[in-house]
């Protein structure tokens, strides 16, 4: 297996049990998940805070996000492409919460922490989600009171919150019902 590959399949294997162990999870325990020798992990990465590191920019990177919103039918009527961009949104968000809250952080990695190259790729690939998701909406425009991008902008603030276990006060939204918020509100339809 190439090097590259290894180390993914490595990152892949140990972001669940980090996502359940924090960084008290084993080398061991990676190893016998990702099926190699647990000598392998640290030719891969070095030590086991190397690993750590790669395992959380993988769970901070947006572009698996990116693929799962190409992967939306854009056929289906419009509510449902939005649930399911948003439950593919939610997916994401609950991942990095269970790994945040198992490895005791506060917040995402600060972005100026980063270099610059990966600052800029961070925010082409948030860029390239937002359009992804404005796109899924474009074709139903004239029923929206906002832009597609505006939307979708409203639609991440709610999500996030809705989605967050202690913003929401342990009362999660699923994306029907954030759905259902966005394009109906509380008020109930006049009956005339």
């Amino acid at each position: 297996m190439p090097p590259d590959e290894r180390r993914a399949a490595i990152i892949a294997a140990a972001l669940p049990l980090l996502e359940e162990h924090g960084s008290d999870v084993s080398t061991k325990q990676i190893a016998e998940a990702a099926g190699i020798a647990e000598g392998t992990i640290f030719r891969a990465f070095g030590s086991k805070e190397s690993l750590i590191d790669a395992a959380m920019a993988k769970a901070f990177d947006s572009s698996g996000l990116l693929e799962e919103l190409l992967a939306v039918d854009p056929a289906l009527p419009l509510r449902e492409r939005m649930i399911a961009a948003v439950e593919v949104g939610q997916r994401r968000l609950r991942g990095v919460f269970r790994l945040m809250f198992a490895m005791r952080i506060a917040r995402p990695p600060d972005p100026k922490l980063q270099t610059p190259m990966d600052e800029a790729r961070r925010k082409r690939q948030s860029d390239l989600v937002n359009l992804a998701f404005a796109d899924l909406l474009r074709p139903d425009a004239d029923q929206l009171r906002f832009s597609p991008e505006e939307v979708v902008r409203r639609l991440h603030m709610i999500t996030f919150s809705a989605t967050h276990p202690m913003i929401s006060g342990g009362q999660v939204l699923t994306a029907e019902e954030i759905v259902d918020f966005a394009l109906d509100g509380v008020r109930t339809p006049l009956r005339g």
